[in-house]
């Protein structure tokens, strides 16, 4: 494979310019484009965006969705060179900035823009090298030698277009850079980027071709449903019904069954709710203003606890009544769309 054609250098270029470079190329030349963040998205395992936000997102069809958290988006960026400060240091691999924009030389669609470029201490090996930072919640994901699996797409994505065999991806979770970060190194795979390309031109030729893809794929089903919801908006009054065939039945009534399965057992928490309240009574009359009770047995002890809490919640009647200026301005309206399946049994003939 020949080496990547490097398009232009990002250095100082706004963000909105940037952008359109990474859309359609600096020249605006380039038809569709993939970067090495939409390579886990195509395969629907991406955690933040589904395949067809990206296919309409691609078509112009819409922007991509604002963060929902732009905070922790920008400590990523400043968090980048803190990572590769480390990583330089205690792995002594070279760390070397690189600002440019570059084209695959088969797969002029695919770009890569990279966060650095490393060089192995030992074999002097040059290679990709990308910046992660998360919350200690998340370290547990890169235990053991692993790699979030959306990310590893982006480095094998990134080392294909670049013709590197090697690349790194270095993650930070703590103030602590001796056991709250972790280094891995990927080795390129050419059955794996054959796979990556291949479900790249199949999502190329869906851009084309005009054929967006189902959420069918993606592997987070809350994430699919999310993403309808931003695509599609809410529900309009006086559309005609739409008229399903033999091939959604089974899911449909899957649907319908859980729900009603789902509806028995609220129906049992309810009773047991109103039964546990039944057996208070006595209880609470005796503990009066205890906090705390016991009772022993030969087995064990059941430990009683009636403690106060206080829950402080705005007054809405009283804030709309006194306060109304103020009731409209913090009104905040919530939309949500439900699916709900019901079995309407036809009358016998």
């Amino acid at each position: 494979m020949a080496a990547p054609k490097l398009l232009c250098d990002t250095a100082g270029m706004s963000r909105e310019k940037w952008l359109k470079a990474r859309m359609h190329g600096p020249k605006g030349d380039i038809e569709y484009t993939i970067g090495g963040s939409d390579v886990s998205v195509i395969f629907g395992i991406n955690p933040w965006t589904t395949p067809l936000e990206l296919w309409w997102i691609k078509k112009g069809l819409m922007e991509p969705p604002a963060s929902d958290n732009e905070d922790a988006l920008d400590m990523g960026h400043l968090m980048e060179p803190i990572v590769a400060h480390w990583y330089e240091k205690k792995e002594g691999h070279a760390v070397i900035a690189d600002t440019g924009l570059y084209q695959h030389a088969d797969y002029p669609y695919a770009l890569a823009n990279l966060d650095y470029r490393m060089k192995d201490k030992d074999t002097g090996e040059p290679g990709v090298f990308e910046c992660k930072s998360t919350g200690w919640r998340n370290a547990e994901h890169w235990e053991d030698g692993a790699v979030p699996p959306y990310y590893e797409l982006q480095v094998r994505f990134y080392l294909a277009v670049m013709d590197l065999n090697l690349g790194d991806i270095s993650c930070m979770w703590g103030l602590n850079p001796n056991n709250e970060r972790a280094t891995q190194r990927i080795h390129r795979d050419k059955a794996v980027e054959a796979l990556i390309f291949e479900r790249c031109d199949e999502f190329i030729q869906s851009l084309r071709s005009n054929t967006p893809p189902t959420m069918t794929d993606v592997a987070d089903p809350k994430l699919a449903m999310q993403a309808l919801a931003r695509l599609y908006g809410k529900s309009k009054k006086g559309l005609p019904t739409v008229e399903f065939g033999k091939k959604q039945e089974r899911s449909l009534r899957c649907i319908a069954a859980l729900q009603l399965e789902n509806a028995g057992y609220r129906e049992a928490i309810n009773k047991n709710e109103r039964e546990i309240t039944a057996h208070s009574v006595r209880i609470a009359e005796m503990m009066k203003e205890h906090e705390h009770g016991v009772l022993e047995t030969p087995k064990d002890r059941l430990l009683i606890d009636y403690v106060t809490k206080i829950t402080r919640r705005p007054d809405s009647a009283k804030l709309k009544k006194d306060y109304k200026a103020v009731y409209d301005d913090v009104l905040k309206a919530s939309e949500s769309r439900k699916l709900q399946v019901t079995v309407d049994a036809k009358p016998a003939i």
